[in-house]
């Protein structure tokens, strides 16, 4: 598993643009209200990933996400993951599926995360 610096320096080797800092936000959603199917080892990677990348402009997604994020903080009790879930399906529906995916299939073949079966990260 990769650690902060590790995340750091992918980062500056192989910015994300904005469409894919939108999809770096859904997932940290994803993970935040534990819907979130990736092993453990990736979702601290993914948290990790948004760690460095929360400060830069996205695309589509409003700040209001990121606000909410920066609230709840690593561990939200039960009526703040009713408020990210909500704000989850909502970047889920502004980020279509194919572009979920490639960035998925993009960050495992850059090396971020291992190189598995795609659907597995669902």
């Amino acid at each position: 598993m990769k650690d902060a610096g590790q995340v750091a320096h992918w980062v500056a080797e192989y910015p994300l643009n904005p469409t894919e800092i939108d999809c770096a936000v859904a997932v940290k959603l994803k993970i935040l209200d534990g819907k979130c199917k990736m092993p453990p080892s990736e979702k601290v990677v993914m948290a990790l990933l948004y760690d460095c990348i929360s400060h830069l402009p996205g695309e589509r997604l409003p700040a209001s996400m990121r606000d909410l994020i920066a609230q709840v903080g690593p561990q939200p009790d039960e009526p703040q993951k009713l408020s990210i879930y909500e704000q989850r399906v909502l970047a889920e529906t502004i980020i279509s599926r194919p572009i979920m995916k490639t960035f998925k299939a993009r960050i495992r073949t850059q090396g971020l995360l291992d190189p598995q079966d795609l659907e597995d990260s669902e």
